[in-house]
């Protein structure tokens, strides 16, 4: 394949991208979304928006899970890791995520003696609920539908243990609807989008088949390589310019059309959709998952209470616009003045995945 070539061979990204220039000669700027945030630090890492530039211009979608966790849910996070007797066991980035008040992270309080667990894996959790049964761990569920099926896997092995002092506080988010909100933003302008890969490879690749049925859109599911995303924009442009959308599949060496089905299954028998609260986008409905009912007693939100504020944003932080597209991170007054990934304001500058820590990081736009 060529996107193979593009990446396993010194001289293939150059010719794929010298083509993709060819095709961009002539007209506006072709704007393509990535809504992967492991897209967004690869195109980075790789210097691809000045190699593409100026015929082709990549936008960063809402695709990092941590950027898209609103402050006040990070809020709510940190007055439950206060309670007495609670351990809150969570995935390396969003310690460092701040709340509504700047500095205030999960990272510091655990500096100010709360018990933070920083896990690889939420059965690493589970886990330390069976070792410590006098406290409660409480594990926080953030991702797509990547890490669903490793939460609700979590849940099942709780409920097979019994382990009452076990719950997990779920902010898993869906894909689908928060696209559906993006492109029914006016302000949202784009051409083609890069959709995530291994987002695909739990949903399939046909998931994303209602962007160009319904949106007039092209899309291609790629994988991670820059000759990968090169790959994609290569046959994006096309369907662009002659404006015949359709949907590939890049990811075929992982993402099958149907996805996974035995993940699926799993996250449908622990979870159902709920309306969740995205930082830039607002409360989307069914983007979110909750518990069911039959799992309810290892439901963090039913035992500890979850409200988080839809207003609690720190000021002057364009993380919302950043991650809709519509500003990139260097329009924001903050950037790399007040803002910076050792003292951040905002998730997009913090997580590994954000737009505005791989725009740091990289010197990219």
């Amino acid at each position: 394949m060529l996107c193979e070539d593009a990446f396993r061979r010194p001289d293939g990204g150059a010719k794929l991208a010298q083509a993709i220039r060819e095709m961009t000669a002539d007209g506006a700027p072709v704007r393509l979304m990535e809504i992967c945030g492991t897209h967004t630090m690869a195109i980075a890492k790789a210097g691809l928006r000045p190699m593409l530039a100026p015929g082709v211009k990549l936008l960063s979608g809402p695709g990092c899970p941590v950027c898209v966790t609103p402050a006040g849910a990070i809020d709510e996070i940190l007055r439950i890791s206060a309670l007495p007797g609670v351990t809150v066991a969570s995935y390396g980035d969003l310690l460092r995520v701040p709340g509504s008040v700047r500095g205030d992270t999960l990272l510091r309080r655990k500096a100010l003696g709360a018990d933070v667990l920083t896990v690889y894996s939420p059965i690493e959790a589970v886990e330390a609920a069976a070792a410590y049964p006098d406290r409660q761990v409480v594990f926080l569920g953030v991702g797509f539908e990547t890490t669903a099926p490793g939460t609700a896997a979590c849940v099942l092995e709780a409920a097979r243990l019994n382990l009452d002092n076990f719950s997990v506080l779920c902010l898993l988010k869906t894909t689908e609807p928060a696209l559906r909100c993006l492109l029914a933003d006016p302000d949202t302008a784009i051409d083609g989008l890069i959709c995530p890969g291994h987002v695909a490879a739990i949903t399939g690749a046909d998931a994303f088949g209602f962007l160009p049925r319904e949106y007039g859109l092209p899309a291609v599911v790629s994988g991670f390589e820059p000759g990968d995303i090169l790959y994609a924009v290569y046959r994006l442009v096309p369907m662009v310019k002659t404006g015949r959308p359709g949907l590939e599949n890049e990811y075929t060496r992982l993402v099958q059309n149907s996805g996974n089905a035995a993940a699926r299954q799993a996250v449908e028998a622990v979870f159902r959709p709920t309306a969740s609260l995205w930082r830039g986008l607002g409360e989307v409905p069914d983007s979110g998952l909750e518990l069911r009912e039959e799992y309810a007693r290892w439901d963090a939100a039913r035992k500890f209470g979850f409200a988080p504020s839809p207003s609690a944003e720190a000021p002057g932080c364009r993380c919302g616009e950043v991650i809709r597209g519509v500003c990139t991170p260097r329009d924001c007054p903050l950037f790399g003045k007040v803002c910076t990934p050792s003292d951040p304001v905002g998730p997009c500058m913090v997580s590994g995945e954000g737009a505005c820590a791989a725009a740091f990081r990289y010197g990219a736009e």
